[in-house]
Protein backbone atom coordinates (compact mmCIF):
# COMPACT_ATOMS: atom_id res chain seq x y z
CA UNK A 1 0.00 0.00 0.00
CA UNK A 2 1.29 3.43 -0.96
CA UNK A 3 2.59 5.55 1.92
CA UNK A 4 0.21 8.28 3.04
CA UNK A 5 -0.05 10.82 5.85
CA UNK A 6 -2.57 10.08 8.61
CA UNK A 7 -2.91 12.40 11.59
CA UNK A 8 -4.24 10.21 14.41
CA UNK A 9 -3.47 12.35 17.45
CA UNK A 10 -6.40 14.74 17.71
CA UNK A 11 -6.59 14.17 21.48
CA UNK A 12 -3.22 15.95 21.68
CA UNK A 13 -4.14 18.87 19.42
CA UNK A 14 -6.14 19.58 16.29
CA UNK A 15 -5.59 21.47 13.08
CA UNK A 16 -7.29 24.87 12.94
CA UNK A 17 -10.27 24.40 10.62
CA UNK A 18 -10.85 26.56 7.58
CA UNK A 19 -14.07 28.03 9.00
CA UNK A 20 -12.26 28.96 12.22
CA UNK A 21 -9.38 30.52 10.31
CA UNK A 22 -11.79 32.49 8.14
CA UNK A 23 -13.57 33.81 11.23
CA UNK A 24 -10.29 34.80 12.91
CA UNK A 25 -8.45 36.50 10.05
CA UNK A 26 -10.42 39.80 10.06
CA UNK A 27 -9.68 40.16 13.78
CA UNK A 28 -5.97 40.49 12.97
CA UNK A 29 -6.40 43.18 10.33
CA UNK A 30 -9.78 44.96 10.32
CA UNK A 31 -11.19 44.25 13.78
CA UNK A 32 -7.93 44.53 15.70
CA UNK A 33 -9.18 47.03 18.28
CA UNK A 34 -8.72 46.69 22.03
CA UNK A 35 -12.06 45.53 23.38
CA UNK A 36 -11.61 47.81 26.42
CA UNK A 37 -11.30 50.99 24.35
CA UNK A 38 -14.25 53.38 24.02
CA UNK A 39 -13.86 54.39 20.37
CA UNK A 40 -15.71 52.51 17.64
CA UNK A 41 -12.93 50.09 16.72
CA UNK A 42 -12.66 49.03 20.37
CA UNK A 43 -16.42 48.91 20.88
CA UNK A 44 -16.76 46.72 17.80
CA UNK A 45 -14.18 44.34 19.27
CA UNK A 46 -16.13 44.28 22.56
CA UNK A 47 -19.31 43.42 20.67
CA UNK A 48 -17.46 40.62 18.90
CA UNK A 49 -16.25 39.20 22.23
CA UNK A 50 -19.80 39.34 23.62
CA UNK A 51 -21.21 37.59 20.57
CA UNK A 52 -18.53 34.90 20.93
CA UNK A 53 -19.35 34.51 24.62
CA UNK A 54 -23.00 33.96 23.67
CA UNK A 55 -22.04 31.24 21.19
CA UNK A 56 -19.92 29.39 23.75
CA UNK A 57 -22.68 29.69 26.34
CA UNK A 58 -25.28 28.34 23.91
CA UNK A 59 -23.11 25.34 23.12
CA UNK A 60 -23.01 24.42 26.82
CA UNK A 61 -26.55 25.35 27.84
CA UNK A 62 -25.14 28.13 30.03
CA UNK A 63 -25.89 31.81 30.57
CA UNK A 64 -23.72 34.36 28.80
CA UNK A 65 -22.36 35.83 32.06
CA UNK A 66 -21.29 32.35 33.21
CA UNK A 67 -18.56 32.06 30.56
CA UNK A 68 -15.06 33.35 31.29
CA UNK A 69 -12.39 33.22 28.60
CA UNK A 70 -8.97 31.86 29.58
CA UNK A 71 -5.74 30.75 27.92
CA UNK A 72 -6.79 27.09 27.83
CA UNK A 73 -7.82 24.01 29.76
CA UNK A 74 -4.96 23.92 32.25
CA UNK A 75 -5.55 27.52 33.27
CA UNK A 76 -9.27 26.88 33.62
CA UNK A 77 -8.63 23.80 35.79
CA UNK A 78 -6.22 25.71 38.01
CA UNK A 79 -8.60 28.61 38.46
CA UNK A 80 -11.59 26.40 39.26
CA UNK A 81 -9.80 24.12 41.71
CA UNK A 82 -7.65 26.66 43.51
CA UNK A 83 -10.52 29.13 43.64
CA UNK A 84 -12.97 26.63 45.11
CA UNK A 85 -10.29 25.51 47.59
CA UNK A 86 -9.65 29.09 48.73
CA UNK A 87 -13.37 29.65 49.21
CA UNK A 88 -13.71 26.36 51.08
CA UNK A 89 -10.82 27.14 53.40
CA UNK A 90 -12.60 30.30 54.55
CA UNK A 91 -15.43 28.06 55.80
CA UNK A 92 -13.12 25.47 57.35
CA UNK A 93 -13.63 23.04 54.45
CA UNK A 94 -10.31 21.75 53.15
CA UNK A 95 -11.18 18.39 51.59
CA UNK A 96 -11.21 17.76 47.83
CA UNK A 97 -12.32 14.68 45.88
CA UNK A 98 -10.92 13.71 42.49
CA UNK A 99 -9.90 10.52 40.65
CA UNK A 100 -6.68 8.68 39.98
CA UNK A 101 -6.99 9.19 36.20
CA UNK A 102 -7.30 12.96 35.92
CA UNK A 103 -5.21 15.11 33.61
CA UNK A 104 -2.06 16.44 35.27
CA UNK A 105 -3.55 19.94 35.24
CA UNK A 106 -5.91 18.61 37.90
CA UNK A 107 -3.61 16.16 39.68
CA UNK A 108 -0.71 18.58 40.04
CA UNK A 109 -3.03 21.31 41.25
CA UNK A 110 -4.39 18.94 43.88
CA UNK A 111 -0.84 17.99 44.88
CA UNK A 112 -0.05 21.69 45.27
CA UNK A 113 -3.05 22.14 47.54
CA UNK A 114 -2.02 19.12 49.62
CA UNK A 115 1.22 20.94 50.37
CA UNK A 116 -0.86 23.87 51.60
CA UNK A 117 -2.96 22.04 54.15
CA UNK A 118 -5.70 20.45 52.04
CA UNK A 119 -6.61 16.78 52.06
CA UNK A 120 -7.35 15.15 48.71
CA UNK A 121 -9.17 11.86 48.15
CA UNK A 122 -8.12 10.17 44.90
CA UNK A 123 -10.91 7.78 43.98
CA UNK A 124 -9.78 4.51 42.36
CA UNK A 125 -11.30 3.56 39.01
CA UNK A 126 -12.52 0.25 37.65
CA UNK A 127 -10.85 -1.68 34.84
CA UNK A 128 -12.43 0.68 32.31
CA UNK A 129 -11.31 3.88 34.05
CA UNK A 130 -14.68 4.84 35.52
CA UNK A 131 -15.83 5.93 38.96
CA UNK A 132 -19.43 5.77 40.16
CA UNK A 133 -21.71 8.32 41.74
CA UNK A 134 -21.90 6.00 44.74
CA UNK A 135 -18.13 6.23 45.20
CA UNK A 136 -18.37 10.00 45.18
CA UNK A 137 -21.28 10.01 47.63
CA UNK A 138 -19.37 7.76 50.03
CA UNK A 139 -16.28 9.98 49.85
CA UNK A 140 -18.02 13.30 50.52
CA UNK A 141 -17.50 14.61 54.06
CA UNK A 142 -18.66 17.59 56.08
CA UNK A 143 -15.45 19.42 55.16
CA UNK A 144 -15.54 18.62 51.42
CA UNK A 145 -15.36 21.84 49.41
CA UNK A 146 -14.98 20.47 45.87
CA UNK A 147 -15.42 17.39 43.69
CA UNK A 148 -13.44 17.57 40.42
CA UNK A 149 -13.84 14.67 37.98
CA UNK A 150 -13.04 14.70 34.28
CA UNK A 151 -15.83 14.28 31.73
CA UNK A 152 -13.90 12.03 29.34
CA UNK A 153 -10.41 10.64 29.74
CA UNK A 154 -7.74 12.06 27.46
CA UNK A 155 -5.86 8.77 27.14
CA UNK A 156 -8.36 5.92 27.08
CA UNK A 157 -11.46 7.86 26.03
CA UNK A 158 -13.71 6.59 28.83
CA UNK A 159 -16.71 8.82 29.56
CA UNK A 160 -17.66 9.31 33.22
CA UNK A 161 -21.27 9.31 34.55
CA UNK A 162 -21.15 13.07 34.97
CA UNK A 163 -24.87 13.76 35.39
CA UNK A 164 -25.18 11.22 38.20
CA UNK A 165 -22.04 12.45 39.94
CA UNK A 166 -23.26 16.03 39.69
CA UNK A 167 -26.61 15.05 41.20
CA UNK A 168 -24.86 13.53 44.21
CA UNK A 169 -22.75 16.66 44.67
CA UNK A 170 -25.82 18.91 44.53
CA UNK A 171 -27.63 16.69 47.01
CA UNK A 172 -24.65 16.99 49.37
CA UNK A 173 -24.28 20.73 48.59
CA UNK A 174 -20.71 20.34 47.30
CA UNK A 175 -19.39 22.22 44.26
CA UNK A 176 -18.80 19.98 41.23
CA UNK A 177 -16.17 20.83 38.60
CA UNK A 178 -15.43 18.80 35.50
CA UNK A 179 -12.46 18.97 33.16
CA UNK A 180 -14.31 18.61 29.86
CA UNK A 181 -11.39 19.45 27.58
CA UNK A 182 -11.72 16.15 25.69
CA UNK A 183 -15.52 16.07 25.77
CA UNK A 184 -16.67 19.50 24.57
CA UNK A 185 -17.68 19.32 20.94
CA UNK A 186 -17.58 15.52 21.00
CA UNK A 187 -20.33 14.75 23.52
CA UNK A 188 -23.68 16.47 24.04
CA UNK A 189 -23.27 18.69 27.11
CA UNK A 190 -25.81 20.78 29.00
CA UNK A 191 -24.32 22.11 32.23
CA UNK A 192 -27.73 22.70 33.85
CA UNK A 193 -29.18 19.29 33.03
CA UNK A 194 -25.93 17.57 34.04
CA UNK A 195 -25.64 19.31 37.42
CA UNK A 196 -22.26 20.86 36.56
CA UNK A 197 -21.13 23.88 38.60
CA UNK A 198 -17.87 24.57 36.78
CA UNK A 199 -16.52 23.25 33.47
CA UNK A 200 -13.13 23.67 31.78
CA UNK A 201 -12.59 23.57 28.03
CA UNK A 202 -9.79 24.26 25.57
CA UNK A 203 -9.94 25.53 22.00
CA UNK A 204 -7.12 23.56 20.44
CA UNK A 205 -8.89 20.24 21.06
CA UNK A 206 -11.75 21.22 18.71
CA UNK A 207 -10.03 22.95 15.78
CA UNK A 208 -9.58 26.38 17.39
CA UNK A 209 -6.06 27.78 17.94
CA UNK A 210 -3.84 27.05 20.90
CA UNK A 211 -3.85 29.57 23.73
CA UNK A 212 -7.59 30.07 24.21
CA UNK A 213 -10.11 28.28 26.41
CA UNK A 214 -12.95 28.98 28.78
CA UNK A 215 -14.26 28.26 32.25
CA UNK A 216 -17.98 27.99 32.92
CA UNK A 217 -18.81 29.16 36.44
CA UNK A 218 -22.41 28.72 37.54
CA UNK A 219 -24.25 31.80 38.72
CA UNK A 220 -23.98 31.96 42.50
CA UNK A 221 -20.36 30.77 42.61
CA UNK A 222 -17.82 33.57 43.02
CA UNK A 223 -14.20 32.56 42.54
CA UNK A 224 -11.27 34.73 43.64
CA UNK A 225 -9.78 36.81 40.83
CA UNK A 226 -7.31 34.86 38.72
CA UNK A 227 -5.18 37.76 37.44
CA UNK A 228 -5.02 41.21 38.97
CA UNK A 229 -4.94 44.23 36.69
CA UNK A 230 -7.65 45.58 34.42
CA UNK A 231 -11.38 44.92 34.40
CA UNK A 232 -11.42 42.28 31.68
CA UNK A 233 -13.60 39.18 32.16
CA UNK A 234 -15.73 41.15 34.62
CA UNK A 235 -12.68 41.91 36.73
CA UNK A 236 -11.78 38.24 37.25
CA UNK A 237 -9.01 37.78 34.70
CA UNK A 238 -7.09 40.90 33.74
CA UNK A 239 -5.33 41.27 30.42
CA UNK A 240 -6.30 42.53 26.98
CA UNK A 241 -8.74 40.11 25.40
CA UNK A 242 -7.40 37.67 22.83
CA UNK A 243 -10.10 38.65 20.35
CA UNK A 244 -8.93 36.47 17.41
CA UNK A 245 -8.61 33.43 19.69
CA UNK A 246 -11.99 34.05 21.30
CA UNK A 247 -13.63 34.36 17.89
CA UNK A 248 -11.91 31.15 16.79
CA UNK A 249 -13.09 29.29 19.89
CA UNK A 250 -16.67 30.45 19.36
CA UNK A 251 -16.65 29.34 15.73
CA UNK A 252 -15.03 26.01 16.58
CA UNK A 253 -17.43 25.10 19.37
CA UNK A 254 -20.40 26.06 17.19
CA UNK A 255 -19.14 23.86 14.37
CA UNK A 256 -18.27 20.99 16.70
CA UNK A 257 -21.62 20.93 18.49
CA UNK A 258 -23.58 20.79 15.25
CA UNK A 259 -24.96 17.29 14.54
CA UNK A 260 -22.85 15.61 17.22
CA UNK A 261 -24.95 12.44 17.23
CA UNK A 262 -24.74 12.00 13.46
CA UNK A 263 -20.99 12.64 13.41
CA UNK A 264 -20.39 10.29 16.32
CA UNK A 265 -22.35 7.48 14.69
CA UNK A 266 -20.13 7.60 11.62
CA UNK A 267 -16.93 8.06 13.60
CA UNK A 268 -17.74 5.27 16.07
CA UNK A 269 -18.19 2.81 13.21
CA UNK A 270 -14.72 3.64 11.89
CA UNK A 271 -13.25 3.53 15.41
CA UNK A 272 -14.76 0.11 16.05
CA UNK A 273 -13.43 -1.24 12.75
CA UNK A 274 -9.98 0.05 13.67
CA UNK A 275 -10.13 -1.50 17.15
CA UNK A 276 -11.37 -4.81 15.79
CA UNK A 277 -8.58 -4.89 13.24
CA UNK A 278 -5.75 -4.14 15.65
CA UNK A 279 -7.09 -6.60 18.23
CA UNK A 280 -6.55 -9.35 15.65
CA UNK A 281 -2.86 -9.01 16.52
CA UNK A 282 -2.24 -11.64 19.23
CA UNK A 283 -1.51 -10.43 22.77
CA UNK A 284 -3.34 -7.10 22.47
CA UNK A 285 -6.12 -5.55 24.57
CA UNK A 286 -8.44 -2.56 24.40
CA UNK A 287 -8.03 0.06 27.12
CA UNK A 288 -11.05 2.01 28.30
CA UNK A 289 -14.75 1.28 28.23
CA UNK A 290 -15.87 -0.65 25.13
CA UNK A 291 -18.96 1.52 24.55
CA UNK A 292 -18.93 4.46 27.00
CA UNK A 293 -16.00 6.07 25.25
CA UNK A 294 -15.26 8.97 22.92
CA UNK A 295 -16.17 8.19 19.32
CA UNK A 296 -12.73 9.16 18.07
CA UNK A 297 -10.57 7.36 20.63
CA UNK A 298 -8.88 3.96 20.34
CA UNK A 299 -6.31 2.94 22.96
CA UNK A 300 -4.78 -0.51 22.66
CA UNK A 301 -1.97 -2.21 24.57
CA UNK A 302 0.38 -4.40 22.57
CA UNK A 303 2.63 -6.77 24.48
CA UNK A 304 6.29 -7.06 23.63
CA UNK A 305 6.79 -3.59 22.13
CA UNK A 306 7.98 -0.26 23.52
CA UNK A 307 5.63 2.63 22.92
CA UNK A 308 8.35 5.08 21.89
CA UNK A 309 9.74 2.70 19.27
CA UNK A 310 6.26 2.06 17.92
CA UNK A 311 5.57 5.78 17.56
CA UNK A 312 8.85 6.39 15.73
CA UNK A 313 8.18 3.57 13.28
CA UNK A 314 4.62 4.72 12.71
CA UNK A 315 5.93 8.22 12.05
CA UNK A 316 8.30 6.84 9.42
CA UNK A 317 5.17 5.44 7.76
CA UNK A 318 3.36 8.79 7.93
CA UNK A 319 1.15 8.04 10.95
CA UNK A 320 1.03 10.47 13.91
CA UNK A 321 -0.11 8.82 17.15
CA UNK A 322 0.53 8.73 20.91
CA UNK A 323 1.79 6.15 23.37
CA UNK A 324 1.05 5.06 26.91
CA UNK A 325 4.55 6.02 27.96
CA UNK A 326 5.36 9.40 29.45
CA UNK A 327 8.58 9.66 27.42
CA UNK A 328 7.97 13.26 26.41
CA UNK A 329 7.98 14.33 30.05
CA UNK A 330 11.42 12.88 30.61
CA UNK A 331 9.97 10.07 32.70
CA UNK A 332 10.45 6.38 32.05
CA UNK A 333 7.26 5.59 33.94
CA UNK A 334 4.20 4.52 31.97
CA UNK A 335 0.94 6.44 32.00
CA UNK A 336 -0.69 6.89 35.41
CA UNK A 337 -4.04 6.24 33.72
CA UNK A 338 -3.01 2.83 32.41
CA UNK A 339 -1.55 1.87 35.78
CA UNK A 340 -4.75 3.02 37.50
CA UNK A 341 -6.88 0.65 35.40
CA UNK A 342 -4.66 -2.23 36.47
CA UNK A 343 -2.16 -2.69 33.66
CA UNK A 344 1.30 -3.91 34.66
CA UNK A 345 4.21 -1.64 33.72
CA UNK A 346 5.47 -3.73 30.82
CA UNK A 347 2.06 -3.76 29.10
CA UNK A 348 1.31 -0.10 29.81
CA UNK A 349 4.61 0.82 28.13
CA UNK A 350 3.40 -0.71 24.87
CA UNK A 351 0.12 1.16 24.53
CA UNK A 352 -0.98 2.96 21.39
CA UNK A 353 -3.53 5.80 21.32
CA UNK A 354 -5.11 6.67 18.00
CA UNK A 355 -7.51 9.62 18.10
CA UNK A 356 -9.50 11.01 15.17
CA UNK A 357 -11.97 13.64 14.13
CA UNK A 358 -14.83 13.29 11.66
CA UNK A 359 -12.51 13.86 8.68
CA UNK A 360 -10.85 10.46 9.02
CA UNK A 361 -11.52 8.33 5.95
CA UNK A 362 -12.00 4.61 5.44
CA UNK A 363 -8.75 4.69 3.49
CA UNK A 364 -6.98 6.15 6.54
CA UNK A 365 -8.28 3.29 8.68
CA UNK A 366 -7.23 0.76 6.05
CA UNK A 367 -3.74 2.23 5.95
CA UNK A 368 -3.32 2.08 9.73
CA UNK A 369 -4.55 -1.52 9.77
CA UNK A 370 -1.98 -2.34 7.11
CA UNK A 371 0.93 -0.59 8.84
CA UNK A 372 0.45 -1.38 12.54
CA UNK A 373 0.70 -5.21 12.31
CA UNK A 374 3.90 -4.92 10.28
CA UNK A 375 5.40 -2.46 12.77
CA UNK A 376 4.46 -4.72 15.70
CA UNK A 377 5.94 -7.78 14.01
CA UNK A 378 9.20 -5.97 13.29
CA UNK A 379 9.53 -4.61 16.83
CA UNK A 380 8.73 -7.97 18.39
CA UNK A 381 11.32 -9.67 16.19
CA UNK A 382 14.08 -7.57 17.75
CA UNK A 383 12.73 -7.43 21.31
CA UNK A 384 14.43 -9.46 24.07
CA UNK A 385 11.33 -8.87 26.19
CA UNK A 386 9.08 -10.45 23.59
CA UNK A 387 11.46 -13.39 23.21
CA UNK A 388 11.30 -13.93 26.97
CA UNK A 389 7.49 -13.70 26.97
CA UNK A 390 7.23 -16.26 24.19
CA UNK A 391 9.53 -18.70 25.99
CA UNK A 392 7.83 -18.24 29.36
CA UNK A 393 4.29 -18.54 28.01
CA UNK A 394 4.99 -21.07 25.24
CA UNK A 395 4.01 -18.73 22.41
CA UNK A 396 4.95 -18.63 18.76
CA UNK A 397 6.86 -15.52 17.54
CA UNK A 398 3.56 -14.05 16.28
CA UNK A 399 2.04 -14.37 19.75
CA UNK A 400 -0.25 -17.32 19.09
CA UNK A 401 -0.09 -20.28 21.51
CA UNK A 402 2.10 -23.21 20.47
CA UNK A 403 0.32 -26.44 19.79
Amino acid sequence: MEKRFVYADNAATTQVSQSVLNAMLPMFTEGFGNASSIYKLGMDAAKTVLASRERVANALGAKVNEIYFTAGGSESDNWAIKGAAENGAKKGKKHIITTAVEHHAVLHTCEYLEKHGFEVTYLPVDEYGRVTAEQVANAIREDTCLVTIMFANNEIGTIMPIKEIGAVCHEKKVIFHTDAVQAVGHVNINVKEMNIDMLSLSGHKLHAPKGVGALYIRTGITLPNLIAGGAQERGKRAGTENVPGIVGLAQAITDACKDIDEKNAKLSAKRDRLIEGILKIPQTRLNGHPTQRLAGNANISIRGVEGESMLLMLDLNGICASSGSACTSGSLDPSHVLLAIGLPHEIAHGSLRLSFDEDVTDEDIDYILDVVPNVVARLRAMSPLWERICKTENLNPDGTPKE
